[in-house]
């Protein structure tokens, strides 16, 4: 498969190289066995080196994917009404965590301001330093007389009243690959063949561990896995929700992601998981190609990140398509804003509307869930559509 995929200059290989010297050196001192979730934490965060801690380009047309904020400003406008609530019910703050590029943070903060609703701070959460300067450099072209509204954060804040809005950030928190097998549970981690004279990464199974045995016997006996049955189980996104429950006092979160209810998730014909890395804008499912150079990712199962929330004491508030909440927050009105007789503009406004709602793009894939505390009323965005009976 990997044979069909660009290959990288000479400085991107260099800068491959370097992180597979670093994952290899960390394998070693492990005994020679790591599991998945830390071989694709160091892969995508490791400082100065990872996929999205390093300098690599990622987003839009030049980089590996484009997402929903990246494919049209209609995205954020159309948003701006559910987070409009949110801080009318709450307070005029907004933590966005993972911002990308900054372009959802521009369009948001242009559309708040036209509706008379801008926050008073908007903070933004990402450990890269050079997405942190591309943020700023976003705002402050795209909406300069609003970049002092804006702060960037090093971890969560204590406490915290407003709006914290996520896009594609769950998707990349480190997942942990398991084989349900008869002879018992697996997990499938990474070590070394050194034997070809260069550091190639290779598949190893173990016995997992009792944490993650306890988590994947759940699931066992709640769905038919059949034989050699192989998917993800993810502890990072489920814990992240949870810890804002001892940080919100009056708000809510607002996730926007690709991904499955439970049942979904775990269906027996998706017997090879969700797991998936993006590569000059080539899916391909080859985890190990280029560390560093290439995103990896998998599949939400908004079970665990609703369960985790309420138990940990956050209300749920929400969940259903992006299709749907796209329509509930206006996205035909803000494109009604642009005259269909000026092709010029209109036009790609209505194809990228298109791939934001359409069932076979992004429109049903996608699903947004909102948890809260002391959020008095039905959000809007759920109006219509809510799915919170298939979780």
């Amino acid at each position: 498969m990997t044979h069909a995929l660009p290959l990288p200059d000479a400085d991107a290989e260099r800068y491959s190289h370097t992180l597979t010297q670093h994952i290899a050196e960390e394998i070693k001192r492990a005994g020679g066995w790591i599991g998945f979730d830390r071989f694709m934490e160091l892969a995508l965060y490791a400082p100065g080196m990872g996929y999205y801690s390093g300098g690599a380009r990622k987003f839009g047309a030049a980089g590996d994917f484009v997402t929903a904020p990246e494919l049209s400003s209609l995205f954020g406008r159309t948003i701006a009404a559910q987070a409009s609530q949110i801080l009318a019910l709450s307070a005029p703050r907004i933590i966005e965590v993972g911002a990308g590029s900054g372009q959802l943070a521009a369009d948001l903060l242009l559309e708040l301001e036209q509706c008379g609703t801008l926050p008073e701070s908007y903070g933004i959460l990402d450990l890269s330093g050079e997405l942190r300067e591309r943020q700023h450099a976003t705002v402050a072209r795209r909406a300069p007389h609003l970049v002092n509204r804006v702060h960037w954060l090093d971890r969560l804040p204590e406490h915290f009243d407003g709006l914290v809005l996520a896009n594609e950030l769950l998707d990349a928190m480190p997942v942990h690959l398991v084989c349900w097998r008869a002879e018992g549970l697996c997990e499938r981690g990474v070590g070394v063949d050194a034997s070809a004279g260069k550091i190639r990464f290779v598949w190893i199974d173990r016995p997992a561990s009792p944490r993650l045995s306890k988590a994947a016997l759940v699931l066992a006996d709640e769905y038919d896995m059949p034989p050699d049955y192989l998917s993800e189980i993810c502890l990072a996104a489920p814990a992240w929700v949870a810890a804002w429950a001892d940080i919100l006092g009056r708000g809510a979160l607002l996730l926007i992601d690709y991904g499955f209810p439970r049942h979904e998730y775990y269906h027996p014909q998706r017997n090879a998981g969700t797991l998936m890395c993006h590569y000059r804008h080539h899916a391909h499912g080859e985890p190990f190609y280029l560390p560093g150079l290439q995103d990896i990712t998998a599949h939400v199962d908004f079970t665990a990140i609703a369960e985790a929330g309420c138990a940990a004491g956050l209300d749920f508030l929400g969940y259903t398509t992006q299709a749907s909440f796209l329509f509930n927050c206006g996205i035909t009105k803000v494109l009604e804003r642009t005259p269909a007789t000026d092709t010029t503009h209109y036009l790609p406004l209505a194809n990228a509307a298109q791939k934001l709602i359409s069932p076979a793009e992004m429109g049903e894939l996608f699903k947004v869930i909102a948890l809260g505390k002391n959020i008095a009323e039905p959000l809007i965005g759920f109006q219509r559509g809510d799915r919170r009976a298939t979780l």
